[in-house]
C-alpha cells in the first residue's frame, strides 16, 4: 500500500501486513508503530493518533506527547 513518506514526502510502501514502511526514495525502514509515532510528533495535525494506541481512556486523558516518549 503506498502511504506519504514522513521524511521526503514521496510515495512509500506499507507492508500488507502492516509490519512495516519503506521508503525507496530516502531508504526509510522502520516498523508501523515507529511511523505512526514519527508522524504523530511531527505532523501537528496527527498528534492526537496516538490517543487510538491506548486502551480504555474513559474518564482519562491521552497526555502530551512528550508522556508517549
Amino acid at each position: 500500500m503506498k502511504i506519504k513518506c514522513p521524511k521526503c514526502n514521496e510515495n512509500a510502501e506499507l507492508a500488507m501486513d502492516f509490519s512495516v514502511v519503506t521508503c525507496e526514495h530516502c531508504d526509510l525502514d522502520m516498523s508501523y508503530g515507529e511511523y505512526v509515532k514519527f508522524v504523530a510528533h511531527n505532523e501537528k495535525k496527527y498528534s492526537d493518533i496516538l490517543g487510538d494506541y491506548t486502551g480504555s481512556t474513559e474518564g482519562q486523558t491521552a497526555g502530551s506527547l512528550d508522556e508517549w516518549d
